[in-house]
């Protein structure tokens, strides 16, 4: 019938021509007649019929129906289908019917139809579109009764059945055939005389069960026929059945009787889910090919017939190859108006001849080339083209470069060759010494200056080819140490070494090593540059002594100055010590003991501030001997915060901020002390009109960057910081504020070892000090020192005013100093205190009585002894002999070698020289009842 369609004057029909078709029937008519089933098209009041070649079979004339009134094509049939047209037409709702029978010229028999509605664009039934199943092979049955004859009819309009049955509503009662309730699961006898409805509901699946049930309810109370489909559970298979029914009433209107059939639909549901699968397999292979696709439908417009076309299906790879999205419902003309006429003319092409093609363009709103094919849907009258393709933007532009690269291949050919020989002479002419080798240590390239050094070296000219190994074969030395180097490089090692290499003349060379490698990276060799540094050397050598003379002729100046200013200073205070014993020793000869006194005190002066002076240069050498203790800097600051105060006076603002869980930290109080006053003092004179001087204390954690910074250890640390809002420093002073005697003060007002002092004393103590001022804004310094993890000392027992305490019965001292006057000043005032003393002038006499019977409690020794044993080694060698004997050292200098690094070990004690009288005897107390 489609060759007849295209053939037909249809000019002469009521339809006219098809230019003048509305679009719903140009749409509807290339789908009717190519549908698989019996399938028509009714258009019009009249019912013009529009069948495909599947409608033969139940046509008068096939031939003469096209274009012609359905009634006359139809004859007898047209009786039953005329009224379901009409319904449909006037209600515009769908309809099915089952066992309709249609009588045609070649054949007839039993179908199952369908009609639906076809609107025009306002929306009005322009035709109706007819589809049908034939179902004639279920049809057949005998009617045993006139109650089994009304069921077979109705089992032969609906076709395929299983069985019929007859329900009487009012005793409840079923009669079915055999078929029937087998299928059921009925027993056929007992189906024959009749059993309850409810027999038959148990083979229904039981999520359809409810839905059967209410519509037939639903079917009795309105009067419309049953027809339903659902499901039957046998054993483990299920089966679809189709099950149709008519209610039958008295004249009362009552239902009496409820006859109806089943058919199984198994086949149809199946080949229906095979098409829903199908559907989704190819919705999901159109939406998962990485190619851009497309269907194009062509449409009449005001350019012209078949003058643009619109996009009806795109799958996502469509926006990703083309770069434009959402093209579904767009018109070509609306996208790409310039670009329109070229592509109608290709697609054109293809719907008019049916020939697909194959072919590359530029699509020039975004800027890509495609790569596409384009082929008819059939049939043409569905104006339809499919375009598959992929975006080959990037595939262009490499062969546009290649053709480029072609065009100039002699060019950069020359240029590489000309570079290469540039390169070549620039190798071949260098000083250094260049060695290119294989994995198998053949060499591949060798410069002139590596042949010549070898020559020189070894008296042999590698070539291209040589193997290393076997040249130098007959210098197994030299070999070895080679190879050696040349092996790590082999294995994958970057590296700089230098080696001397020769017998007589030997030389000294900076080798570079690095890897060779292919174009894929992998390593195939190693090259070797060689520099001759043996004069290098010489000179750094050179350098290295200067420098040595350089930092030796500082120091010596250094020592000139340190000496200067510690001349200066204790000449002024033995001056003071001298003059005083002097006048001392006159009034004394003289009788006169008036001002004796005055005499003593001023002696002793000067003697405590040689004391004083004594400890700063130690803390400043970092030689001090320190007696570190767990301390909180808080309680420190507190305790000295009324001393500062009055120090500085009332012109300048004093603040102090503590900070909050502030860590302990193991430094020597007394120090910590001084250096905290020393830091005020500083601070006070640099505001010679007052300001404010703040005292503040935190925790620091410093991170590897910071401590590196403040040249210390990363961790965690208190800080100590003393700021003012004086004069400030400027970074030439900053830089020289930590050196010895340095001062900016007016002579006679500063010693200059204040702040070296507190330098010692912080880097003793494993800390840092830094300073951090601006000229006009004022200074701030800081201490930093390490945190101390343990517990704190409740303090030290101090002993009460007044006597000295006294020994016990039988305490005995040793002690050990080489000088005389100290050796009898301790002596006496043990003996005045009560206790035994045992004098020693050097080590081995002091180790002779440690090592006898005699009783020992308490060794006092001096550290720096004559004779070759010094303090520590006597308290050592004592401690063998006598565990856990308490010492005391008492001195003026102790060696870091002597007391561990500044730090003592339990049980060992110093006193510092010079101190009082007083002094000794409480500490020789305190040790010996358990310090």
């Amino acid at each position: 019938m489609g060759a007849l369609v295209r053939g037909h004057d249809w000019a002469s029909t009521p339809l006219g021509a098809p230019d003048g078709w509305p679009p719903c029937l140009r749409h509807s008519l290339p789908v009717c007649l190519n549908a698989g089933t019996l399938s028509a098209l009714f258009w019009g009041p009249d019912h013009l019929l529009l069948p495909n070649d599947r409608c033969r079979p139940v046509l008068r004339e096939p031939e003469a129906a096209l274009a012609k009134p359905a009634r006359d094509a139809f004859g007898t049939a047209w009786d039953m289908l005329g009224p379901e047209l009409e319904r449909v037409l006037e209600s515009g709702r769908g309809l099915e019917k089952q066992g309709l029978r249609l009588d045609g010229a070649e054949t007839g028999g039993w179908w199952n139809i369908g009609i639906a509605p076809i609107l025009d664009h306002d929306g009005t039934v322009a035709g109706l579109w007819l589809h049908g199943v034939e179902s004639t092979s279920h049809s057949h049955a005998l009617e045993r009764s006139r109650a089994a004859e009304e069921r077979y009819s109705l089992a032969l309009a609906a076709g395929g059945g299983l069985g019929a049955w007859d329900w009487d509503v009012e005793r409840d009662t079923v009669v079915s055939d055999a078929r029937f309730a087998r299928m059921y699961g009925v027993d056929p006898a007992k189906a024959a005389e009749g059993v309850p409805m409810s027999e038959f509901f148990r083979c229904i699946h039981p999520q359809d069960l409810p839905r059967i049930k209410s519509a037939i309810r639903h079917s009795i109370e309105t009067g419309e026929g049953f027809a339903e489909d659902y499901r039957l559970v046998l054993g483990e298979r299920e089966i679809w059945i189709a099950a149709r029914g008519q209610p039958h009433y008295d004249e009362a209107g009552k239902p009496i009787r409820f006859p109806g059939v089943s058919f199984d639909i198994t086949a149809g549901r199946q080949t229906e889910q095979a098409l829903k699968d199908s559907e989704i397999r190819y919705r999901a292979l159109f939406d998962a090919i990485d190619e851009g696709f497309c269907i194009i439908e062509f449409l009449d417009g005001p350019h012209g017939p078949l003058s643009d076309y619109i996009h009806i299906e795109a799958n996502p790879a469509y926006a990703v190859h083309a770069g434009i999205p959402n093209v579904v419902g767009q018109k070509l003309r609306d996208m790409v108006p310039d670009e329109a006429e070229g592509w109608l003319e290709l697609y054109g092409g293809v719907l008019r001849t049916g020939n697909p093609i194959r072919f590359e363009r530029e699509l020039v709103a975004t800027g890509r080339y495609l790569e596409l094919a384009a082929f008819r849907i059939e049939p043409a009258s569905r104006r339809q083209v499919a375009v598959l393709f992929q975006d080959i933007t990037a595939r262009k532009r490499a062969e546009a470069e290649l053709r480029r690269l072609n065009d100039t291949l002699e060019a950069r050919v020359a240029t590489a060759l000309a570079e290469r020989k540039i390169l070549a002479d620039a190798v071949e002419g260098m000083a250094a010494s260049v060695h290119v080798v294989d994995s198998d240590l053949r060499w591949l390239a060798i410069n002139g200056a590596a042949t010549r050094e070898w020559e020189r070296l070894f008296g042999l000219r590698p070539q291209v080819g040589d193997r290393l190994p076997d040249l130098l074969a007959a210098q197994p030395e030299q070999r070895e140490a080679l190879l050696e180097l040349w092996h790590r490089a082999l294995a994958g090692e970057e590296y700089v070494q230098v080696l001397q290499l020769g017998d007589r003349r030997s030389r000294h060379y900076e080798m570079r090593f690095s890897a060779l490698r292919d174009a894929t990276g992998q390593q195939i060799g190693a090259i070797q540059f060689a520099y001759d540094v043996t004069e290098r050397l010489a000179e750094q050598e050179r350098l290295r002594s200067a420098e040595a003379a350089l930092r030796q002729s500082q120091k010596m100046e250094a020592v000139g100055q340190l000496t200067g200013g510690i001349a200066h200073d204790f000449n002024n205070l033995l001056t003071g010590i001298s003059g005083s014993l002097e006048l001392l020793g006159n009034r004394i000869s003289q009788g006169r003991y008036k001002d004796v006194g005055l005499f003593v005190e001023a002696a002793q002066g000067a003697a405590r501030r040689a004391a004083s002076l004594t400890h700063r240069l130690l803390a400043f050498s970092r030689r001090q001997t320190l007696d570190p203790k767990p301390t909180d800097a808080n309680r420190l600051v507190a305790g000295m915060e009324e001393l500062i105060r009055r120090t500085v006076g009332p012109e300048i603002t004093l603040e102090v901020v503590k900070a909050g869980g502030l860590w302990p930290t193991l430094v020597d109080p007394p120090q910590l002390e001084n250096a905290l006053l020393n830091l005020c003092i500083n601070a006070r004179d640099a505001m010679p009109e007052g300001g404010r001087l703040t005292i503040e204390t935190a925790n620091r954690w410093l991170d590897a960057r910071t401590a590196r910074e403040r040249e210390l250890e990363p961790g965690q640390y208190i800080s100590l910081c003393v700021s003012d809002t004086g004069t400030g420093m400027t970074p030439d002073v900053i830089a020289k504020a930590f050196d010895p005697f340095f001062t900016t003060k007016p002579i006679g007002q500063g010693t200059g070892l204040g702040l070296s002092m507190i330098y010692g004393f912080a880097r003793q103590s494993n800390g840092q000090v830094r300073i951090y001022s601006e000229v006009g804004q004022g200074t701030l310094v800081c201490l930093y020192l390490p945190r101390y993890v343990g517990e704190l000392d409740s303090g030290d027992a101090m002993p009460e005013a007044g006597q000295a305490p006294r020994a016990e019965a039988g305490e005995t001292v040793l002690i050990v100093d080489d000088e005389p006057t100290v050796r009898m000043l301790v002596t006496e005032v043990l003996e005045e205190l009560g206790y035994s003393a045992i004098e020693a002038a050097d080590g081995a006499a002091g180790l002779k009585v440690l090592q006898s019977d005699a009783r020992v409690d308490l060794l006092i020794t001096d550290v720096g002894l004559p004779g070759g044993l010094n303090g520590r080694q006597v308290a050592d060698a004592a401690r063998v002999v006598r565990p856990g004997l308490k010492v005391l050292f008492i001195t003026g200098y102790a060696e870091n070698a002597v007391v561990g690094n500044g730090h003592l070990e339990a049980g060992m004690h110093v006193l510092t020289k010079p101190f009082t009288m007083e002094t000794l005897a409480a500490r020789i107390r305190e040790l010996i009842s358990g310090g």
